[in-house]
């Protein structure tokens, strides 16, 4: 995503828009439903340490192949080589408290903690992710995730913590191989992201995906540094049915950022996002920013809102919109709040 300073089009419209199609009860009642489980194996079974010192990928591999329709429990500090971990389908796996996977030092500019890709009926509870930012030895790059889902359904991860990652906390995308054309039925509740040096969330492709009640803070590195950044990549990308309830950005260069110049082309788009009671804090450039699109010609509809968000101390913009083609998606912020 490339930022501009050129003349800045601010328009805030009071009507709200795109209610949400799935209320917060059904997710409750799905969630319940995914952890309704008779069986838990524990890592240790495995040959997992857990001692905070060794490498532990290949035997919590070897426990999440195993463990398939099963919970698997983590048990404790795990160290891990930035190979890091493919969950399968129908993966269940819990982390107890004090349990967390950190990398060992590395000098990889890309590497996924934990992969989701191209599977169905996924669940995380509790998980504790540390990229090791400190101790990666890369000069560059921005593509090191906490937790990577890519061309798969029915996700459920309950209250992340994606801290010290060199790219992004959560990575939502199309597949990059031959799973789904893109990522959809995911819900993440309670994610705490910080220090990531990109994003705490970017979500490239995806329908139906939910973050409730997220913190996403202290996020600096490399551009944009969005506590949220909802940026397809390609005309094949999916930004539909997106919500986003209270979230709070703190310290990150953008609060909340839609970014959709590489959205238009052949396929009409119809884009889809609700954003609800985000608070930010400290925003260096803008709180909340809906920029980058032209159509040129292409069709892209929709509607993209912000309902009673409250800005505090931005030291720059509370909202942006550069370089927004109006015939693109209708943005509106009803009732908001800034505090200077």
């Amino acid at each position: 995503m490339r930022t501009s300073r050129r003349a800045v089009n601010v328009f805030i419209l009071g009507s709200m828009v795109g209610a949400i199609t799935r209320p917060l009860a059904a997710v409750a009642d799905v969630v319940t439903n995914q952890h309704a489980s008779t069986d838990e194996v524990v890592d240790r079974w495995f040959g997992v340490r857990a001692d905070g010192k060794t490498n532990d990928r290949a035997a919590l591999q070897k426990a999440v192949d195993s463990a398939v329709g099963k919970t698997l429990v983590i048990s404790g500090p795990c160290r891990l080589d930035e190979q890091g971990l493919h969950m399968r389908s129908n993966s269940r796996v819990r982390f107890m408290p004090g349990a967390s996977l950190k990398l060992l030092p590395h000098d990889s500019q890309n590497y996924e903690v934990i992969r989701i890709w191209d599977v169905r009926h996924v669940v995380l509870d509790n998980p504790r992710v540390d990229g090791s930012k400190d101790l990666n030895s890369a000069t560059g790059g921005e593509w090191g995730m906490g937790i990577s889902i890519a061309g798969s359904t029915d996700v459920t991860i309950l209250s992340p913590k994606t801290t010290n990652c060199w790219g992004d906390g959560i990575y939502i995308a199309n597949s990059f191989g031959k799973g789904l054309p893109y990522s959809s039925d995911v819900r993440v509740m309670n994610h705490y992201a910080s220090d990531c040096r990109r994003q705490g969330v970017s979500i490239i492709s995806g329908r139906n995906i939910l973050f409730d009640h997220p913190v996403w803070e202290n996020i600096a590195g490399t551009l944009p540094s969005a506590g949220l950044d909802i940026e397809p990549n390609a005309n094949t990308d999916v930004i539909e049915n997106i919500r986003i309830v209270n979230p709070t950005t703190r310290n990150c260069q953008f609060g909340i950022l839609v970014y959709l110049e590489a959205l238009p082309g052949s396929r009409e788009k119809y884009v889809s996002v609700v954003i609800s009671g985000h608070k930010d804090e400290g925003s260096r450039e803008a709180a909340y920013s809906v920029s980058g699109l032209k159509t040129k010609g292409s069709v892209v509809t929709g509607y993209i809102t912000s309902n009673s968000p409250t800005w505090i101390r931005p030291k720059r913009d509370a909202f942006v919109s550069t370089d927004y083609d109006r015939s693109g998606p209708r943005i509106d912020i009803s009732n908001p709040t800034i505090i200077r």
